[in-house]
């Protein structure tokens, strides 16, 4: 099993086990924050959600906070994941593309550290807007994974700050 830690969309379950994603194969173990400093960002282009979707840039004196999720090492790589007529992560994550996989560590609430899969932005772009939607995802996601308030403020104030024109719908996430 791999350990993929994920801080967008996919912290709420029905995205990430939705039946054109994992189809229930994520398995929820602990909300986590990156060890590294690194803050969320909306600076990549998804063609599915036709808005800005998020990143994690380093950031001094920030965490980002998610989700920790066992999945089984055959849906994580395109070429394994198709041999089983699934979806990979890779593929969820347009990973080449938009993404690539890499190697963090995370703290688990618990406090333990652990080595885990995530994904990144390959190449960043300035003067994206994410919309409603989308941050809506990431909120109730992290609400559903008891991720702490002041956090998930945090978000909602990045969200806003990112695309004025949804802040007051934002707000009442």
């Amino acid at each position: 099993m791999a350990l993929v830690f994920q801080y967008g969309s996919n912290c709420l379950d029905s995205q990430i086990n939705s039946e054109n994603r994992l189809r229930g194969d994520a398995r929820f173990i602990a909300i986590a924050e990156t060890v590294e400093e690194f803050q969320l960002a909306f600076d990549v282009w998804s063609k599915g959600r036709g808005c800005a979707a998020a990143d994690m840039v380093p950031s001094p004196g920030n965490k980002v906070w998610g989700a920790l999720y066992e999945v089984p090492d055959f849906l994580i790589e395109r070429k394994t994941a198709e041999a089983e007529g699934r979806k990979a992560f890779d593929a969820i994550e347009v990973a080449g593309t938009n993404y690539r996989r890499e190697t963090i560590e995370v703290r688990r609430g618990d406090g333990l550290i652990v080595t885990s899969l995530t994904y990144r932005v390959k190449n960043p772009q300035t003067g994206l807007k994410t919309n409603l939607e989308y941050v809506g995802y990431i909120v109730r996601g992290l609400r559903e994974r008891d991720v702490c308030e002041d956090y998930i403020q945090h978000v909602k104030m990045l969200a806003q700050a990112n695309n004025p024109a949804v802040a007051v719908q934002v707000q009442e996430l």
